[in-house]
């Protein structure tokens, strides 16, 4: 039986099991797998449940395992299932600055924001939801919306002004719209008048 192995932080398990096991047990039943989760280590082993024969059920569940590792909530970390465009982004700081963490608190209160307003733009211009924990900053979103949210973050990394991204992010956010409207007029419910 085909089995995949996740490792989170053990102060997120309890995120990930709920309130007496109800996000564990509704994962499990909305997503036809099985949990196991060491408690102690953070691993968690997810299997197909019986007569179970889609393999990307197993995918899916362990984005939503790591999404709720890296900081999402239950609810958030669901955007996941809930629409197949998303995806789970996550830029590892270590990446970036070796193991600095004076630099990796630096990078973090930039994208944070005061009382949490640059995330909050972020989220709303590029349409995402961020996570920002430990030494990552994790994206929940479509495909091109969560590389627009990775290209504002990325600017902040590298030290540019917070009125930059922001005019970079309204941009985005335009061409976004002025994309779905071509999107939209260009469909077959609509002929043109010719």
């Amino acid at each position: 039986m085909p089995q995949m192995f996740v490792k989170i932080p053990r102060d997120r398990i309890g995120a990930l099991i709920g309130p007496e096991g109800e996000d564990k047990q509704r994962l499990e039943k909305r997503l036809q797998v099985e949990l196991e989760i060491d408690s102690q280590s953070g691993d968690v082993a997810i299997d197909l449940a019986e007569d179970v024969q889609d393999p990307s059920l197993l995918f899916k569940a362990k984005d939503y395992v790591l999404a709720v590792g890296r900081g999402f909530s239950p609810d958030r970390a669901d955007k996941l299932l809930r629409d197949e465009e998303n995806t789970l982004m996550v830029i590892d700081l270590r990446e970036i600055f070796g193991r600095s963490d004076s630099d990796i608190q630096r990078v973090k209160g930039r994208i944070i924001g005061s009382e949490g307003k640059t995330r909050k733009i972020i989220e709303e211009l590029s349409e995402t939801s961020l996570s920002v924990y430990g030494h990552t900053v994790s994206i929940i979103g479509g495909v091109e919306q969560s590389e627009i949210a990775r290209e504002a973050v990325s600017m902040l990394i590298k030290g540019s002004q917070h009125a930059t991204v922001y005019k970079f992010l309204q941009r985005k956010r335009q061409d976004l719209k002025k994309s779905r409207l071509e999107l939209w007029e260009g469909s077959s419910l609509f002929p043109s008048d010719t």
